[in-house]
């Protein structure tokens, strides 16, 4: 079922509408017709399956059939990503808010390769989050998540400061049970944040920030994973843990 993000004052008790770009999509792209249902989320409070009413050039008039609790995890999950090279940071984005996350900052460690032109950097950006939104809209997402604009290291920790659970996995930590033990701890009542290093990884002096700033430095395992992929399997381990009936 198609999925589209909606304004509070777009919903009217059983009337809702949608407008912007996406009514060229639902009209002209998926010819959607009278009749037809779809979902939209209002600011990840209330999902709403609809039916739709009327359709113009500019807005498509829906009838609300039912009003469904949002689907988010219970807690706000962070990742704090090492810019890689080529384009994994968008399969990153689109991998990561499938699994539950609700913030994504791209973060400017030493070993990072990637250059951000700063007269570029808004343009980037706002690719980022069109992919983010796609990908809500796919996962059947109640809210966009947001990708920030690229952070110094120490700029991200301070973002993620008050978080209660925070978790650095590094190739040089030991002790597998340390993991699952914090794992198997996790909560409703502590947002979580994720760092995550580049290729290349983190240097020791970033490690030693993060733990300043209460990051728990954990395995991952014994073999050594991609930073396209360390994040994607705890994440994928925390969604699990987290996820309510």
């Amino acid at each position: 079922m198609y999925h589209f993000f909606v304004e509070e004052e777009q919903v009217n008790g059983e009337n809702a509408y949608i407008k912007g770009s996406d009514v060229n999509h639902i009209v002209n792209v998926l010819r959607m017709k009278v009749g037809e249902e779809l979902l939209i989320s209002v600011k990840g409070d209330w999902d709403y399956l609809c039916k739709i009413e009327k359709t113009s050039s500019d807005r498509v008039d829906l009838k609300v059939l039912e009003s469904m609790e949002q689907r988010e995890l219970p807690v706000k999950i962070t990742l704090l990503q090492g810019i890689p090279k080529s384009d994994k940071l968008e399969m990153i984005i689109q991998k990561a808010i499938e699994l539950g996350v609700r913030e994504i900052i791209p973060v400017k460690t030493k070993r990072v390769v990637v250059k951000i032109d700063e007269k570029k950097a808004d343009t980037k950006v706002n690719r980022w989050n069109a992919i983010a939104e796609s990908a809500a809209k796919q996962s059947k997402r109640s809210i966009v998540p947001k990708v920030l604009k690229p952070q110094t290291v120490e700029n991200a920790l301070e973002t993620v400061k008050d978080y209660g659970v925070k978790l650095l996995p590094y190739e040089n930590a030991q002790g597998i049970k340390k993991t699952r033990s914090i794992l198997d701890s996790l909560d409703t009542k502590n947002n979580i944040a994720v760092f995550i290093g580049p290729e290349g990884g983190f240097e020791e002096d970033e490690v030693k920030k993060a733990t300043d700033f209460g990051f728990d430095v954990i395995t991952l395992g014994r073999r050594i994973l991609r930073t396209e992929t360390a994040g994607l399997a705890l994440l994928g381990n925390i969604m699990i843990r987290l996820e309510e009936e």
